[in-house]
């Protein structure tokens, strides 16, 4: 299913001035539809237009009805800047669908905006006391509304249906509808090797049954000692390949889309708007600040996580991990100064660009790496990730590991009020109205 997504703190402004009223009230939100490989991937809504008593021409406990000159003054606004434009209204009396009086006002709206906005999609939203429902103006094809935040909200009905025995044990533990939105949502995992592999092997056990998997690499030997899923005869293949492979070992029923790719490239990145949540398990400074944009961008909320193992003269004296929520109301990894500018430009610099760079000196010298301590990190990733999408009741949303004292802190990083990657005023909810900072080829 297609999204609408907004931000928590937006969906919960919008339902409590639409449900203030007893008779039905309108809104109007503007955002920006995302087309991947030829489907709605998701409409990103950043702002709300309030609707005042003057621009209704009609309006009771059951019907509203907005005065033509509103109208045209929002499309006007949507053929100048391209913007997805959703007509909001409330049923302030119990019923949790639309009804054949909207839709008759929506296909009056659509043959009013079709000419206006050639090739823009636009929405209507249902809000009731009960959820929140969205579909494409017009027709009957339903979009899933989700508020991202630290907590995601899915809403609309959820119904689950019979679960595997493998099942039974979590679904004791946080109930039928969060295995059923397990079932349902796909989750985006870039980088497939020591912490990617495990958190993927980790979600398949838990029943996500859909993945996209990019990475550009092949398995090397060196790799073998924490790459799970790998064997010597997979030397040299894609690491999205064996990927791909596990998960169907564990599941069946896993449906694996894979990019052998960068996601330092645009064109890879932006695959991502298909996904519902993202988990980046890279070491690249570059592929981080892509992923760390676009996940308040286009509203993905992701996990970012690092290893680190630090030896000096043939003796360790760091081993420490971190693991980070991306998501709206969170500090993102610029605001933690947790980026650096210098190897963001090297690594999104060409080949080319990076063999004729005078500054650019020595060869990368590999970390260390152990498999024990990737598995610490990327437990404690899949378990912040269940808290966010199933309510699994555990608030950490930044966890810090010390792997010499054994301990696991949890911390916050305040949001700048001008971030360029989580602010309003900077990427946030933005859609493609932004270019992400990656390469275009």
């Amino acid at each position: 299913m297609s999204r609408l997504v907004l931000t928590s703190e937006l969906l919960s402004i919008l339902r409590t001035e639409l449900l203030g009223s007893k008779n039905e009230t309108c809104a109007i939100l503007f955002g920006r539809a995302i087309v991947k490989n030829d489907r709605l991937a998701r409409i990103v809504v950043r702002e709300i237009q309030r609707i005042g008593d003057s621009d209704y021409l009609d309006r009771s406990e059951i019907s509203a009805k907005l005065r033509p000159e509103v109208i045209a003054a929002v499309a006007q606004r949507a053929r100048k800047s391209g913007e997805s434009i959703i007509f909001a209204h409330s049923h302030p009396f119990p019923m949790n669908e639309f009804s054949a009086t909207d839709g008759a006002g929506e296909m009056a709206l659509l043959e009013f905006l079709t000419n206006r906005t050639p090739g823009v999609i636009h929405a209507a939203l249902l809000v009731t006391p009960e959820t929140t429902l969205a579909r494409v103006l017009g027709c009957a094809d339903p979009l899933q509304v989700i508020g991202v935040g630290s907590n995601i909200q899915w809403c609309g009905k959820t119904e689950p249906g019979e679960f595997a025995q493998q099942f039974d044990r979590q679904v004791r533990a946080f109930g039928a509808p969060g295995q059923e939105q397990l079932r349902k949502i796909t989750v985006g995992i870039v980088g497939l090797g020591g912490t990617g592999s495990i958190v993927l092997e980790q979600l398949a056990h838990l029943g996500i049954q859909k993945f996209l998997l990019i990475d550009p690499d092949v398995v090397e030997r060196t790799n073998l000692n924490r790459l799970v899923g790998a064997s010597e005869s997979d030397i040299k293949r894609p690491k999205v390949e064996v990927a791909a492979r596990l998960a169907q070992r564990v599941n069946s029923q896993v449906q694996v889309r894979t990019i052998h790719d960068s996601v330092l490239l645009a064109s890879v990145a932006e695959q991502l708007s298909d996904s519902d949540f993202v988990f980046c398990c890279t070491d690249s400074h570059g592929s981080r600040a892509v992923l760390n944009q676009s996940a308040y961008q286009y509203l993905i909320p992701s996990i970012d996580m690092g290893v680190a193992i630090v030896t000096q003269k043939g003796h360790i004296t760091h081993i420490a991990g971190r693991s980070q929520m991306l998501a709206p109301g969170l500090g993102c990894l610029m605001c933690g100064d947790l980026l650096n500018p210098e190897a963001i430009r090297v690594d999104l610099l060409t080949d080319f660009e990076r063999a004729a760079d005078p500054y650019i000196v020595g060869l990368h010298e590999p970390a260390p790496a152990v498999i024990s301590v990737n598995a610490t990190i990327s437990s404690i990733s899949v378990t912040m990730f269940l808290a966010a999408v199933t309510g699994v009741p555990s608030h950490a949303r930044l966890v810090n590991y010390n792997g010499i004292t054994g301990a696991a802190r949890v911390a916050a990083i305040n949001q700048h009020p001008t971030c360029i990657a989580c602010s309003s005023r900077g990427a946030l909810a933005r859609g493609n109205e932004w270019d992400l900072p990656a390469r275009l080829a």
